[in-house]
């Protein structure tokens, strides 16, 4: 099924964000005839690095949190990468943003050290999460029921552990716009 008239919201921190992370999950949607926006905390451009430490690329930001709405999209992508992951998770207008997919029953996918962000926007409590394998006590004590497995979907959040997760990821975040078309 083609995602024509769907629109993804895709995160970008200014520095720190895992470069598959993002470009990946990004050229799925695009592929599947979504049309995503690169949604920053600020204006400009976000850096992307892979494995937190090489500096891979830097993309321009379409919108800033200020620009925005959850009513504005149809799905939010929150890659990781652990300095981009901890720069979400400390902004306020980030969470919120975050918070209000959930409060909206929209579908939010995060892998990696995204779900950070997820306890953050309330979003973790009650919930099947996975993440990076380090996140786990942290998701625990934050209510989730930790799974080590490539994709956890629970009530429209998405999870993945890692880079390597990414083809079963993409699927599912296609997957879950695609059920939300035909719903």
């Amino acid at each position: 099924m083609s995602l024509n008239g769907k629109t993804v919201a895709i995160l970008l921190a200014p520095r720190g964000s895992e470069d598959a992370e993002f470009t990946k999950p990004k050229a799925a949607l695009e592929a599947a005839g979504a049309k995503v926006v690169v949604v920053g905390m600020e204006a400009g451009e976000g850096e992307t690095f892979a494995n937190d430490l090489d500096p891979v690329a830097k993309y321009p930001i379409d919108a800033t949190l200020d620009d925005v709405s959850a009513e504005d999209f149809d799905l939010l992508v929150v890659p990781g990468g652990t300095v981009g992951a901890d720069k979400f998770r400390l902004d306020s207008k980030t969470i919120a943003f975050t918070n209000a997919f959930g409060d909206l029953g929209k579908p939010v996918a995060a892998i990696c050290h995204a779900p950070w962000l997820l306890i953050e926007a309330g979003l973790a409590k009650g919930r099947r999460l996975t993440s990076y394998k380090s996140l786990r006590t942290d998701l625990e004590n934050a209510g989730a029921i930790w799974v080590d497995v490539e994709v956890a979907e629970d009530n429209g959040v998405i999870t993945s552990r890692d880079p390597d997760d990414l083809p079963a990821f993409n699927k599912a975040i296609i997957a879950a716009l695609s059920e939300r078309m035909a719903a």
